[in-house]
């Protein structure tokens, strides 16, 4: 049995079949998760447009369906799949191309920098 927040979501953590990366986060209601398993294709509840989209509906990056998941505890799920282009519409493989390297104490703010691209130094 899932469990949905009160507008009727769960979040969706999205990993990538091949490399394991996770690719995204996203929000499915019971409607996008039917639709993915009856398509075979990854399906999600847009909070902003109020809708149900398709992923590469508009880029062609589709997500096919390897497996679906769910946590422990059924208020979260997984979609293993395998990606086609970029899963973020940044451009990047990853949404999770930014890493956090600390809290800034006087204002509270995280400092971000952007992930080294393989073969890249860490010395400065």
């Amino acid at each position: 049995m899932l469990k949905y927040n009160r507008d009727g979501l769960i979040p969706v953590v999205v990993q990538d079949y091949e490399s394991k990366e996770v690719l995204m986060l996203a929000y499915a209601n019971e409607e996008a998760i039917k639709k993915t398993l009856e398509s075979g294709y990854a399906h999600y509840f847009s909070r902003s447009r109020k809708k149900l989209w398709m992923k590469g509906e508009e880029s062609g990056n589709f997500q096919k369906i390897v497996e679906i998941r769910k946590d422990c505890d059924g208020d979260a799920i997984l979609y293993i799949v395998k990606q086609r282009g970029f899963a973020c519409h940044t451009g990047n493989f990853s949404c999770f191309f930014s890493r956090i390297d600390e809290i800034d104490e006087s204002d509270g703010k995280m400092k971000m920098m952007k992930l080294m691209k393989s073969g890249e130094s860490d010395e400065k």
